[in-house]
């Protein structure tokens, strides 16, 4: 009975956290008239001209575009050099390895957004303010921080004996670390870019400190200028929105069971 009440508690709580995502779906097949006398009404068709406004006439099309650069290159940038940085850290015995792995933990500890200023101008100095590769540099880096905290710590709990296995196989370190290691940490990697693209796809900060170029918007910043265009139709704004939306949500249907297993790996070693 006490499992029943659960499951009907999260699924009750599911719906609740569902409907305004629900509202925002069908109002984006609505025009805007239609949304201001029936708020909660249904569409009466599947109507796209709303979708087709916003990503020609509201230059959607072109934050959707900068942000998937940008998002997806740094995260993919970020998950690289962390991988190459966890693994001789959780595989490997050196001196001075504790060091370098504080080094790692203490990124975790400074608010990013209190180095903005030596930031700007370090950019502004190698020529790439306004630019989206220095954006994508700018993300790459900050994530590093949390990978690498994560994806040692999973590399750590991988059985010591796969090193000698594969060494006793004519296996060098990278082709250990390529051909055992990787696959093995495919669930951390699924948890490092989600827990990486979601608030990347949706900063707000970095975009409005280091870019000038309204064709160079990411979406977060681009969204004020929408929503300052087009405030009064709503039909469109919903349009907008869901679009924002569905990247997450298709990042997430993907990844949710490798994100699983990263988050419950180790709990039965």
């Amino acid at each position: 009975m006490k499992t029943l009440w659960i499951k009907l508690l999260l699924w009750g709580y599911a719906v609740f956290s569902m409907a305004p995502l629900l509202v925002m779906l069908l109002s984006s097949f609505r025009p805007t008239a239609d949304i201001f006398d029936d708020p909660l009404g249904l569409p009466t068709g599947p109507d796209l001209g709303n979708y087709a406004k916003a990503w020609t006439e509201a230059s959607f099309s072109t934050y959707v575009v900068n942000s998937l650069i940008v998002v997806v290159s740094a995260v993919l940038l970020g998950a690289a050099v962390s991988l190459l940085a966890a693994y001789p850290l959780g595989r490997r015995r050196f001196a001075g390895r504790g060091l370098f792995a504080a080094y790692f933990i203490s990124g975790m500890t400074l608010p990013a957004h209190l180095g903005v200023l030596p930031l700007f101008y370090l950019l502004e100095s190698l020529g790439l303010i306004d630019s989206l590769l220095g954006l994508i540099l700018v993300y790459a880096a900050g994530s590093i921080p949390f990978n690498v905290f994560v994806l040692t710590a999973f590399f750590r709990q991988l059985p010591y004996e796969l090193d000698e296995a594969a060494s006793l196989d004519g296996a060098g370190p990278l082709a250990t670390f390529w051909h055992v290691m990787l696959p093995l940490v495919r669930p951390a990697i699924a948890t490092v870019i989600v827990f990486q693209f979601v608030p990347l796809w949706n900063d707000f900060f970095y975009p409005l400190v280091l870019m000038r170029d309204e064709s160079k918007l990411t979406l977060p910043v681009g969204l004020t200028h929408f929503f300052g265009e087009f405030q009064n139709d709503w039909g469109t704004l919903f349009a907008g929105l869901v679009m924002t939306t569905i990247p997450l949500v298709v990042l997430f249907v993907l990844a949710t069971r490798q994100i699983v297993a990263g988050l419950t790996a180790g709990m039965n070693r």
